[in-house]
């Protein structure tokens, strides 16, 4: 009866330690997997999302500027043709 607990005992032991080190070695590959998907991104041309919102901003300013240049222009053509 002895030897069965102790068989089992080793048994429960070699399971958890077995169970344990593929748990370990499932993070590793994860955390691997990830730094591997940062460098591939990194190496990327993106841009942060502060640069896309400013560059956003510098063109809505530009198309603002370019739409009332031209509404000064339509004016002064306006002017020309009628004088």
């Amino acid at each position: 009866m002895q030897s069965e607990n102790r068989m089992f005992d080793d048994f429960v032991k070699l399971v958890n330690g077995a169970a344990g080190t593929i748990a370990g070695m499932g993070r590793e590959a994860q955390a691997g997997a990830r730094d591997r998907a940062k460098e591939w991104i990194g190496g990327l041309d993106f841009v942060s999302r502060e640069e896309f919102e400013a560059v956003k901003a510098m063109a809505v300013a530009a198309r603002d500027e370019a739409d009332a240049l031209k509404a000064r222009l339509d004016k002064l053509e306006a002017a020309q043709s009628k004088g």
